[in-house]
């Protein structure tokens, strides 16, 4: 419901209407298209992220879902209001249905229409789309790009005056049509007031039998109303996804475009081809990103560090000055002035206090490692707590799993933690206690005892 704030805020009541029904049989998919995911979120959430991020709406976007519209509705939640196009009759049609079914369309005094399968888009100029309809009282205000590859986009005429007079598919374009260059992008502000008035007037297409959303532009000109174009030059914001080649494209230039912006925000990345970064990250400054990296679902790294090469950072948190190199952390967390690896592997609910260290080939999942933790190569800590201080040995495994259940180890500060070492869960080892190599721990280590041999029992000093 709107306020009467938003209508202060936002006088002219903008809304977004998203097309996102269509079947997407190109991507030869059980998944809808606008659900597959692009750098860390699916096609569909970049588009209600550019809409919203535009700072021009004044209420939530209306998305409109017609093919696998049950997990596309349930992949949208509550960002937005959807309406189902039972029938999918063409782009015109699907703003019909949005009138019809969402009743705030009723009032918006501009209608920002956009296609669900362009992720690349940028809110600034979907916000220069909006303010050219405003600034020239138009009725249509549409994005377009001049290019020498049209990659199957409608073409866009004009009189001699420069006024935009209509839009032709490329398939119903005569060859002096298909020699224009300057093509429809398929971004559209409208007045609102115009738009519901010009859908009624839309005859439906005589090859497709559908009724197409670009004859409004031939509507406006009968109208005596003007068509403003806003050029893009990056080609990149073009991008439509209809395949997994395009899906690929716009990877590649997403990518590009993440990667940039962490240079420029003082991120070192020595070879930007070969780094992914998903767009919800954060890297702080002089962090540097080596080779063959992945850092994926809102990662966030400190100040300082050194990722990589070929590391994978997975929902994973990141202190200030810390090394990760050549291995996996996953939904886990590393703490200032820590290194982990090489070849290593944090997981699931692993978490690693300031100052500590994982050799290689170490492994930690569902564990917490105090402060200035030492856990040494071929070695598995599961379900442990571990105070300040411990030295893992080499080869040390908590055997955490009877078979049945999962059970914790406990291990107190400064205490030593033989090479080859079996905790047998559930045991402690107290403060300050030590086992020897290859001792299997079956019973609690005492603080400051120091036990050896299988099972292990107490050292008795002579």
């Amino acid at each position: 419901m709107e306020t009467d704030s938003s209508k202060q805020n936002n006088p002219l009541n903008t809304c977004a209407v998203i097309l996102a029904a269509g079947k997407g049989t190109r991507m030869k998919s059980a998944l809808h298209k606008v659900l597959h995911p692009l750098r860390g979120k699916t096609i569909i959430q970049h588009g209600l992220d550019i809409a919203t991020a535009s700072e021009a709406l004044a209420r939530k976007p209306v998305v409109v879902i017609g093919h696998e519209a049950e997990a596309v509705r349930s992949a949208i939640g509550q960002q937005a209001t959807c309406v189902l196009q039972e029938q999918q009759l063409g782009t015109g049609h699907a703003l019909m249905v949005a009138q019809d079914e969402a009743e705030l369309l009723g009032g918006a005094s501009q209608v920002l229409c956009m296609y669900g399968d362009m992720p690349l888009l940028r809110p600034e100029t979907i916000r220069k789309v909006i303010d050219a309809r405003t600034r020239y009282g138009a009725a249509i205000a549409m994005l377009t790009v001049t290019v020498d590859n049209p990659r199957g986009f409608g073409r866009v005429l004009r009189d001699t005056s420069g006024q935009i007079t209509a839009i032709i598919e490329e398939v119903d374009c005569t060859p002096e049509q298909l020699s224009s260059r300057e093509l429809n992008v398929g971004v559209y502000c409208f007045d609102g007031e115009w738009l519901w008035n010009a859908l009624a007037r839309i005859k439906p297409n005589p090859r497709k039998a559908e009724y197409f959303l670009t004859d409004t532009v031939e509507l406006a000109n009968k109208d005596g109303r003007p068509v403003v174009g806003v050029a893009t030059d990056d080609i990149d914001e073009t991008i439509g996804i209809n395949t997994r080649v395009d899906l690929a494209d716009a990877d590649a230039a997403m990518r590009k475009r993440i990667n940039r912006a962490h240079m420029l925000n003082g991120v070192t990345i020595t070879d930007p081809s070969a780094v992914y970064i998903d767009a919800d990250v954060s890297i702080g400054a002089d962090t540097t990103i080596l080779p063959n990296t992945h850092i994926l679902r809102g990662t966030k790294i400190g100040d300082g560090c050194v990722i990589g090469p070929n590391s994978l950072l997975d929902a994973a948190t990141i202190g200030d000055r810390c090394e990760i190199r050549q291995s996996v952390i996953r939904d886990s967390q590393v703490d200032e002035d820590s290194d982990v690896g090489p070849w290593s592997h944090m997981r699931n609910g692993a978490h690693m206090l300031a100052g500590g260290h994982i050799g290689n080939f170490g492994e930690v999942k569902n564990s917490t490692l105090g402060r200035g933790v030492k856990q040494g190569h071929f070695s598995y800590l599961g379900d442990a707590t571990l105070g300040e201080n411990v030295n893992i040995g080499a080869g040390t495994i908590t055997c955490n799993f009877n078979g049945k259940t999962k059970n914790p180890t406990l291990i107190g500060d400064d205490a030593f933690i033989g090479s080859d070492t079996l905790l047998v869960a559930p045991v402690r080892v107290g403060d300050g206690a030590r086992t020897g190599a290859g001792s299997v721990v079956t019973r609690d280590v005492p603080a400051g005892e120091t036990h050896v041999g299988v099972p292990a029992k107490k050292l008795e000093r002579k």
